[in-house]
Formats: C-alpha cells, structure tokens, sequence
C-alpha cells in the first residue's frame, strides 16, 4: 500500500512539476515574440510541444510564427517553403485536437494564404476555398478574432480582384464564388482595427483596399495613422516602409 501511495505521489509530483515547466515557458516564448524575436519564440513553444504535444497554444503560435518567418526568406526559397510546409503542419495538428478551435481555424487560414502567394490558376482558387472555410469557422467561434477578420478582409479584396482567367476557373471547376465587393474588404479589415487598432499591418491592407475602392484620401489618413504607431513584430518595420513608399505615390 505504501510503495502504491510513493508512485502516486510522485506521479502528481511529475505532473504538476510538468505543468509549472510548461507555463514558464510559455511566458517567456510570448516575452521573446514581444521583444521581437519570433524565430527564438518560435523554438521555446517547440519545447512546450516536447513536454504536451497538444498543447493548443503552442501548436497555433507555432504556426503562427512559421507564417511570419517563412515571408522574410526572401533569399532562400527552399527554406521559405518549409516554413509555410510548417505552418500548415502546426495549424492541421492543432485542429486534429480542436477542429472547433477558433484560433487553430484563423492559423490555417494564415498557412494557407502564404502559400497561395506562390500559386496560381486553379490551385490559388482551391487554396482560396479553403481559406474561406476555416475563417467561416474561426468568427462562427469567436466574432472577436481580430487576426480572422483581417485575413477575411484579404481574402475579399484579393476575389474581388481576380482576373478573367481566374474567375473562368472558378465558374468552370466551382460554378462560380458568392459576389464578394472591395466594400466588404473594407468593412472586414475595418472590424479588425476596431478589435486591434495598434494592429499595424490591417492599415496597410486597408489603406489598398480603400484606394481600389476610389477612396484615397481615407487610404493616406490610416497610412499616416500606422506610420505612428509602435513597432510590434519583426514584420512592422517593413510593413511602415511600404507604407511610406505608398504615401509618396497617393500624395
């Protein structure tokens, strides 16, 4: 009775021990994304999955992450295709666990849409598709997604913008998509900053829809407004260059 009382006191001791493990490095995987510094967040939520390789927060940061590091590869391709491989991986594992999890839904949705960057024809509108899905599912579970209705407000000004061919694919293979408008586009990333305003690259995006939409002097006000907002990720600094390349241009 006594040797049965030692293991599971030991056992709890395990567990518990393991939960502290995990919540420290939590913390400081999100510290590490704040400095910024997303590759060394991105492996201090590995070891998190070394530990609970369920953890849902770890896989959809992880994914997260492999999304936003895989775009600055610009100079290695390869590498750039693994990250995004990655993402998709990392978002698929969290939503084997969670299929209903808003989070992991917005992720794939994020995966998905990087990849598409390298696509075209027919596989850029399955992606598209499938992009639409997840983020139907990601606000039907949290309408306060803010990273959801940004991507959403992509996703719109992006079909909106098709070209003949592409639109000939979809009504041949899909027998056409709903009627999506740059008005929409804009109303979903203006629901996004309404849910993040210092949500720097939403104004960037929103700033090309509202100047698609013939509206540039409210495209040049959220440009100046982003231009003074804090750098958050290793992606802001860039994200404010383009802005500023863009101001010229509308000025």
């Amino acid at each position: 009775m006594k040797f049965l009382y030692a293991i599971i006191i030991c056992t709890f001791s395990f567990l518990f021990l393991n939960a502290q493990d995990i919540e420290v490095l939590l913390k400081e995987a999100a510290r590490l994304e704040m400095v910024p510094d997303e590759k060394a967040s991105f492996y201090k939520y590995k070891e998190v999955l070394k530990l609970n390789p369920s953890n849902i927060l770890a896989l959809t940061k992880c994914s997260e992450l492999c999304s936003r590091i895989g775009q600055r590869e610009f100079a290695n391709p390869k590498l750039r295709g693994d990250y995004y491989k990655w993402a998709v991986k990392y978002a698929d594992a969290a939503l084997n666990i969670a299929p209903d999890n808003s989070e992991a839904n917005c992720v794939m949705a994020i995966a998905l849409g990087r990849s598409s960057m390298t696509k075209s024809g027919r596989d850029k509108i399955d992606n598209a598709r499938e992009i639409k899905k997840y983020l139907d599912i990601a606000l039907k579970n949290d309408p306060h997604n803010f990273k959801a209705w940004h991507v959403l407000g992509r996703w719109q000004y992006e079909i909106s913008n098709l070209n003949a061919v592409e639109r000939g694919i979809v009504k041949v293979f899909y027998g056409g998509m709903p009627q999506v408008t740059l008005q929409q586009s804009i109303n979903s990333f203006e629901r996004a900053r309404s849910l993040r305003p210092e949500f720097i690259l939403n104004y960037l995006e929103m700033a090309k829809a509202y100047k698609e939409n013939n509206q540039k002097s409210k495209a040049i006000a959220y440009l100046q407004q982003m231009l003074s907002l804090p750098i958050q990720t290793e992606d802001d600094a860039a994200i404010k260059e383009k802005g500023k390349i863009l101001l010229k241009k509308w000025q």
